[in-house]
């Protein structure tokens, strides 16, 4: 950039004032990141939850249809296979988090027993049932917190290689400009000086020459 770059004042100043703006940038890239990474592993703890609540309630789930098809026939556990899941409904929002959008997923309560109870339907089948309720609600939370998780990693690597083109390209480029411009300007002004001073220097012995010149006029003058 240095050889592009035209080494004036104004371009000192030009330079000056991107490199305050880089680092700057960079300062609040970093503090983004920082708070990102805080949120981050704080939801880990989240997750992990989720995910062992989610395998909790699925043995018990399965334990419960292991049970039911024992007891009841096929066509028994199957006639609750689906019920009440056509009615369960997701509360969804996207929230901004440090520029981030992430969900935020409410998950609605639900009856602790099926509402749906046919006739040759044995209890340990309704109970299966309801247990696998509480698998869905459990996968939604799974869902909710990993989605979550998985889009603020993806923000922090984006933000970091943010910062790092920005302190290892952006601002070493800007300030190799500014050096550049400094040694052209500094050695046009050593410059300038050593001329100025040559110029000084005949100025004075032109002037001394007619200092001389005219003492000697004035000396053959008094001497006729």
């Amino acid at each position: 950039m240095a050889g592009q770059i035209s080494p004036t004042r104004s371009a000192l100043l030009a330079s000056k004032a991107s490199l305050k703006t880089a680092s700057g940038g960079a300062d609040l890239l970093k503090r983004k990141r920082d708070a990102l990474i805080g949120e981050f592993f704080a939801l880990v703890k989240d997750a992990l939850a989720a995910r062992e609540q989610l395998s909790g309630v699925s043995k018990g789930a399965y334990t419960s249809l292991f049970g039911a098809k024992a007891w009841d026939s096929p066509e028994a556990v199957e006639s609750l296979s689906l019920a009440g899941s056509s009615d369960y409904q997701i509360d969804m929002q996207i929230e901004n988090l440090y520029g981030v959008k992430v969900p935020k997923i409410n998950v609605p309560e639900r009856a602790q027993a099926s509402a749906f109870s046919p006739i040759n339907v044995g209890a340990r089948t309704i109970q299966a049932s309801t247990d696998f309720g509480g698998v869905l609600e459990a996968i939604v939370k799974v869902a909710g917190t990993e989605t979550k998780l998985r889009r603020i990693g993806e923000e922090i690597k984006k933000t970091s290689r943010r910062v790092n083109a920005l302190e290892q390209v952006v601002i070493p480029g800007i300030e190799a400009d500014i050096r550049f411009i400094r040694s052209v300007l500094d050695q046009r002004e050593r410059e300038a000086g050593f001329t100025q001073k040559k110029i000084k220097a005949k100025i004075e012995l032109k002037n001394k020459v007619a200092r001389e010149a005219l003492a000697a006029t004035s000396h053959g003058s008094a001497a006729d």
